[in-house]
């Protein structure tokens, strides 16, 4: 079985307490306990934390699986720009083969970089820096672009060695899926969260769908967002074209991300039927993608996440031999009165001594 049909049995069992679920509780304790000490390590002082000279916004998750962070990530950077600020964005970079730390620009390959802190400069155009300290990436940014004056956190709820001042969390239509945690459930820890950092939690569901049940601490702020395919697809150079148009193109559906069928589900909605779907794992390697670039009358739809990997190795084959790629946006539509509360929280911050 390969490694994405697990991911994705895995993912199935995390939304009941199945057998699988049952025989993995046991472990899942153990995490638990792990995860309380590590917290505890850093709240009486012997793990340090690390305040910067800016706001620290940290924007993730408290399940796994393609909850919406990155996207979630694109939409408060650009928000914030809209409204004055200058925002810099830093992340770990799952999934990149380089060291160090390594400030992202257009002509960085996804392997140095990672492929979401490349989609996110993309979308953005707001620096953006990777390192296995987020602490390292945030100074490294804040020495190279002193213009900037918030800083947002592209995961990281579960790594206190940063300071925030604002925590994001975002969920999808599961939920907190079983209620377990890992490996046993969905969660990296234990929900509702007890945090003395002002937190917003963000639902976001595909368009038409309700929103799950979720508990949460009293006086924590729930908001909600739409989660819906772009009406154009992208093309490697640019080139826009209306989603309907692809249905007479005998289409490969590729989505190398957490939660593939998804995206597969999304394009049948949108009135596509690919004639193969390919689900790759999350953060794949290039590997995997040069195997799908083999067939030139063939045409392939993907994420946004996966033409950032795809487009440097169409750029490295011959004109003749490169096949159409069209990446789609997912476009995450939130509820002003989140946008609204993550500007009014910042003021806030601007006031104080």
């Amino acid at each position: 079985m390969s490694r994405s049909n697990w991911e994705a049995l895995w993912l199935a069992q995390s939304l009941q307490r199945g057998w699988l679920a049952c025989l993995l509780w046991p472990v899942s304790l153990a995490y638990s306990a792990l995860m309380a000490l590590r917290r505890i390590l850093y709240l009486v002082g012997i793990f340090k934390t690390h305040r910067l000279r800016v706001p620290v916004v940290v924007v993730g998750n408290v399940v796994v699986g393609g909850a919406g962070k990155t996207p979630t990530v694109i939409a408060v950077v650009n928000h914030l720009r809209d409204r004055g600020w200058h925002p810099g964005v830093v992340s770990r970079g799952h999934g990149r083969r380089s060291h160090g730390v390594v400030g992202v620009t257009i002509h960085t390959p996804s392997d140095d970089s990672g492929d979401e802190p490349a989609l996110i400069h993309e979308r953005t155009g707001v620096p953006v820096h990777v390192a296995a300290s987020r602490v390292a990436a945030a100074n490294a940014l804040l020495a190279a672009h002193p213009e900037v004056n918030v800083v947002v956190c592209d995961d990281g709820l579960q790594h206190w060695a940063l300071q925030r001042d604002l925590q994001i969390v975002v969920f999808d239509d599961r939920g907190v899926g079983n209620g377990w945690l890992l490996p046993a459930g969905l969660l990296r820890e234990t929900w509702p969260r007890r945090s003395h950092v002002t937190e917003l939690v963000l639902i976001q569901c595909r368009d038409g769908v309700p929103p799950p049940p979720l508990p949460v601490a009293p006086g924590t702020q729930l908001f909600q967002a739409t989660r819906r395919l772009a009406a154009q697809a992208i093309g490697t150079n640019g080139e826009r074209v209306a989603l309907q148009s692809l249905h007479k193109h005998r289409l490969t559906a590729v989505a190398g991300i957490a939660r593939p069928a998804v995206f597969f589900d999304m394009l049948r909605e949108a009135g596509l039927r690919p004639d193969r779907e390919v689900a790759l794992p999350d953060h794949a390697g290039l590997a995997d993608y040069s195997a799908l670039l083999q067939d030139p009358t063939n045409t392939l739809i993907c994420t946004e996440k996966d033409a950032v990997k795809l487009r440097p190795l169409l750029n490295g084959m011959p004109a003749h031999k490169r096949l159409q790629v069209w990446a789609v946006p997912l476009d995450m539509t939130p509820d002003p009165a989140f946008l609204d509360r993550l500007i009014a929280h910042l003021k806030n911050l601007e006031r104080r001594p």
